[in-house]
């Protein structure tokens, strides 16, 4: 298998460690573009700390840029986009410009776009700006990516033990088809085969987006909640200190009774919308027993005393900046509008978490100290 240029855009933390992925595997010339710490990680490097992948200090990719604009010097076998979608503050388009306008457009083939991004919706954008350069159908691998790894400083990555990745191809308008075409399979197997190389767990998915919108449910129950409360989980199910212990946040006694079945209740909409879409009740489609595995498996790591994760859409809000409110909550209500179902409570979820965007959005919501 031949070394491939991929040009990777977002150095923070998920961008660190699947750059290093990559790069590890031998088969990638990883060219990435870091914004806000290109200073810093041009002088110093990348000091990694992985459970998984060990210590590395002063790491860099093969090329380091500062913009797009810089990297549109070479093709690239894949371009991936690891920054967050929040599509009203920016656009992926907008983002990769330089890929999608003239002189680059004509000069090179369009690459394989690999979406690292959470919610709906995100590759509906991108799809449109490389349809519209008339290069044949747009070629869009999106992903679900299970990681727990964090930007401790502008040069500083912490990562866990695990990283798992799912990728499938994005197929517009179409949520339906459950079998990869051969050209479909070539790309996924080849980029599959990059970052097995390089360590990470790999599925490759024949439709994608069911396994996306399993995924929301998380983010629709639990960041939409911790964001709201200005807590983590551990304040929906956190029993009590006892005489001699000392520990916050924890559920109030009169609290506790109805916050499962209020939960059971927003992801049964969840249900009833991916019913509506087409996907069916079973366990490699929207089991609908996804929704007690969602809630009680949260549960469970959040009555530990010790677990003091906070979610990052919780992080955002506290940091002053912007929520995937859009791409999550917005982009299923859209869906739920679209084909007549009824969400009212994650409708008022996604309005209460809109509030909080237009506030940050406005300058009316400074850091958290």
């Amino acid at each position: 298998m031949s070394t491939k240029d991929v040009l990777l855009v977002g150095l923070g933390a998920v961008g660190t460690i699947y750059a290093y992925i990559l790069q590890r595997s031998k088969l990638a010339r990883v060219t990435t573009v870091a914004r806000s710490n290109y200073d810093v990680v041009n002088a110093k490097g990348i000091n990694i700390r992985s459970k998984k992948y060990g210590t590395h200090e002063s790491w860099k990719p093969y090329r380091l840029v500062s913009s797009v604009a810089e990297a549109a010097d070479r093709p690239y076998s894949y371009v991936i986009l690891t920054t967050k979608a929040i599509p009203e503050v920016i656009k992926t388009s907008r983002v990769l410009e330089p890929l999608l306008s003239s002189p680059y457009s004509e000069r090179h083939p369009q690459p394989t776009y690999v979406l690292l991004q959470n919610g709906l919706g995100v590759e509906q954008d991108l799809y449109h700006s490389v349809k519209a350069l008339d290069q044949g159908e747009p070629k869009i691998i999106s992903t679900v990516v299970w990681i727990g790894t964090n930007l401790v400083e502008k040069n500083m990555v912490e990562h866990t033990d695990f990283d798992r990745i799912t990728i499938g191809m994005y197929r517009h308008g179409d949520r339906l088809t459950t079998t990869n075409s051969p050209v479909e399979d070539a790309i996924l197997t080849d980029l599959g085969t990059m970052l097995k190389t390089g360590g990470s767990e790999v599925t490759i998915a024949t439709e994608i987006q069911r396994k996306k919108f399993a995924k929301t449910f998380w983010n629709i129950a639990f960041s939409s909640f911790s964001t709201l409360i200005g807590s983590s989980p551990t304040a929906m199910f956190r029993p009590p200190p006892k005489e001699g212990q000392s520990y916050s946040p924890y559920v109030a006694p009169q609290t506790a009774p109805n916050i499962i079945p209020v939960l059971r209740a927003i992801l049964q909409e969840m249900i009833t919308l991916g019913r509506a879409l087409g996907y069916p009740d079973d366990e490699d489609d929207l089991p609908f027993s996804l929704i007690d595995n969602t809630i009680l498996r949260t549960a469970e790591l959040h009555r530990d005393p010790a677990h003091t994760a906070l979610p990052s859409m919780l992080l955002d809000a506290q940091n002053g900046l912007p929520i995937e409110v859009e791409v999550i909550l917005g982009e299923v209500v859209r869906m739920a509008k679209e084909m007549e179902v009824d969400v009212p409570r994650i409708e008022t979820l996604y309005t209460l978490l809109a509030i909080i965007q237009n506030q940050t959005l406005g300058g009316l919501r400074q850091p958290r100290l």
